[in-house]
């Protein structure tokens, strides 16, 4: 019995036929198309997703500062979206489009607590120092911008100020766009300190006084740390103080921390008996 002819392998090379360089342009043209349509498909989203949470937003609130999120109207619009458009609109997911669609008014809007801060790529190297922390977050700026949230515009790191023939200096400055003023960070390793507050009330004063301009709203103070207490933290500052302290951790939450979040967020929201899985 004759052996079959075995099949022959097709190259995807070209020929030197001349035609090489018009492949490779045309590859690479596809190539780009492919990429864009990629970033433009996840920018659609993006702000369908931010217009979505202002829509609702603006719906709740009705002329109040702080929308309450009511909870038959969630209901309803996710089971409304869910019927037309399938799986991917719980109530949620409504939820956490709402609070990205939060229109910026107070510092209060824009902090964070925790900050999660797994890109620095820090968990694994102990014994690191805050100089050390500085660095990664310039390094990863633009996720740390990402992070921080809305409107956040980086201005410097280690900004000096003399006083008295002192020399401050302070970790990162930034300015955010919808507040109009700036915002102090200042990166602490371990549990936070009435001293470490205190710090930040000099710089945010210093700016008051001597960088922001008249028509710039009151400088904004966040002391980043990996630990703190909230009694501290209220019992140090004045209750108008524009200083807020914020946690940081390293490392994205496991499945158990989630789970304790969730079940002190239905708590706190009276919701434990309706609360239902995506």
């Amino acid at each position: 019995m004759k052996k079959p002819e075995p099949t022959p392998i097709v190259s995807l090379e070209i020929a030197d036929d001349g035609l090489g360089p018009l492949v490779a342009q045309v590859r690479s043209l596809l190539q780009s198309a492919r990429r864009a349509a990629a970033v433009s498909i996840n920018s659609l989203q993006v702000r369908t997703n931010y217009e979505i949470g202002r829509l609702i937003v603006e719906h709740e609130q009705q002329g109040q500062q702080r929308a309450p999120y009511g909870k038959e109207t969630l209901n309803h619009l996710a089971a409304s979206l869910s019927a037309e458009f399938g799986r991917g609109y719980s109530k949620t997911h409504l939820e956490y489009l709402a609070h990205g669609g939060q229109i910026v008014s107070t510092p209060a809007d824009v902090i964070k607590d925790p900050y999660v801060l797994e890109f620095l790529g820090l968990e694994a190297s102990p014994g690191y120092s805050e100089s050390d922390l500085e660095r990664a977050i310039i390094s990863k700026l633009e996720h740390f911008l990402l992070e921080l949230g809305k409107g956040f515009l980086f201005e410097g790191r280690q900004k000096r100020f003399t006083f008295d023939e002192d020399h401050f200096y302070v970790d990162l400055v930034f300015y955010n766009r919808l507040l109009r003023c700036y915002v102090l960070i200042d990166l602490k390793l371990d549990q936070l300190t009435y001293q470490d507050l205190g710090q930040m009330q000099m710089y945010v004063n210093y700016f008051d006084r001597y960088v922001k301009t008249p028509e710039e709203d009151p400088t904004v103070g966040i002391v980043l740390c990996r630990r703190k207490k909230d009694a501290l933290v209220e019992l140090t500052l004045p209750k108008d103080a524009n200083i807020f302290a914020a946690a940081y951790q390293l490392y994205l939450p496991t499945k158990e921390d989630l789970r304790a979040w969730l079940m002190e967020w239905v708590e706190e929201s009276g919701d434990a008996g309706e609360a239902s899985p995506d």
